[in-house]
């Protein structure tokens, strides 16, 4: 399937900014962390009892802990992983790939 063609001008749909790469890795990793806690929580409730909170406050803070972390972790990679490079970037990758200027002696 050929990828979709891209908007060159006009008031067509543009490309998601920095934030809202940010707000949707913290959406799927807050997602990913709720399920995460809540087999991680209710395995060691079933194991190890739920304690002096009840079955309900530690099993939410196993979620909302996991939570936290991994859509954290998530929207900071979101964020890192951007698609679009500068043309600075791209010349500087270009220029580190590119072999040296000082080469070995062949053997004999």
């Amino acid at each position: 399937m050929p990828p979709m063609p891209t908007n060159t001008g006009g008031g067509g749909m543009r490309a998601p900014s920095t934030f809202d790469k940010w707000k949707m890795g913290a959406m799927i990793g807050g997602t990913v962390g709720l399920v995460m806690g809540f087999l991680f929580g209710g395995f060691n409730i079933m194991r190890f009892g739920a304690g002096p909170n009840g079955v309900m406050r530690t099993l939410g803070q196993y979620m909302m802990g996991s939570a936290a972390t991994f859509g954290f972790f998530m929207s900071i990679g979101s964020v890192i992983r951007t698609e679009g490079r500068s043309p600075l970037v791209n010349e500087a990758f270009a220029r580190a790939q590119r072999r040296p200027l000082i080469m070995p002696r062949p053997s004999k």
